[in-house]
């Protein structure tokens, strides 16, 4: 069985829409793999609750515990490797990997940005969207590398920019995409490792 940990920071959203995935399509039988573990780098994260509630072993590394960057990290993939991972996904989880992280889970660790990557690496991507002139905005599911949002893009979804909108009312057109490009993204990256 082929192990997947998500990374969270807040509500999961895209956790749950992974997680429903593989339930709803037995990704377990189909696929040979299942969400073996959600972890958050903060203990209030709501969807830690969501993926209890769901069967999924959870826990917490909390950065906050750490002198910095080098010592969490490690922590971190201790506690991910306590599940022997097959891909380890970023969904929401806001904390800049070291290179020695992400070199340990080269070609096996994925995020969602809500940008069409490469316009927009970063926070306050909607916004910056709409202060560009920019007609349409999107989101990006892509392999991460030690540079921050870059590595090879894996699946896209495009948004328009409405005449009238705010960076609100653009970020959830947008993350109604990134709860259906997300799921596939992952089932299909999980039969290539």
């Amino acid at each position: 069985m082929k192990n997947i940990v998500i990374l969270i920071s807040g509500t999961g959203s895209n956790m749950a829409a992974i997680v429903r995935a593989a339930q709803q399509q037995d990704w377990a039988r189909r696929l040979d793999a299942r969400v073996a573990a959600v972890i958050s780098n903060r203990p209030d994260a709501k969807g830690l609750a969501w993926a209890r509630e769901a069967g999924i072993a959870t826990a917490v590394v909390d950065h906050k515990a750490y002198a910095g960057r080098e010592p969490f990290d490690a922590a971190l993939m201790a506690e991910i490797d306590r599940h022997t991972p097959a891909l380890v996904v970023l969904a929401g989880f806001m904390r800049i990997l070291t290179p020695g992280f992400v070199a340990h889970y080269a070609g096996r660790i994925v995020n969602i940005h809500p940008s069409l990557l490469p316009a927009f690496p970063g926070l306050h991507t909607h916004q910056r969207a709409i202060d560009m002139g920019c007609r349409v905005a999107g989101v990006t599911v892509h392999q991460v590398t030690a540079e921050l949002d870059h590595g090879a893009i894996l699946a896209q979804a495009v948004v328009p920019v409405l005449p009238d909108d705010t960076a609100d009312t653009l970020a959830a057109r947008v993350l109604t995409q990134e709860h259906l490009i997300y799921p596939r993204a992952v089932a299909e990256l999980i039969l290539r490792v």
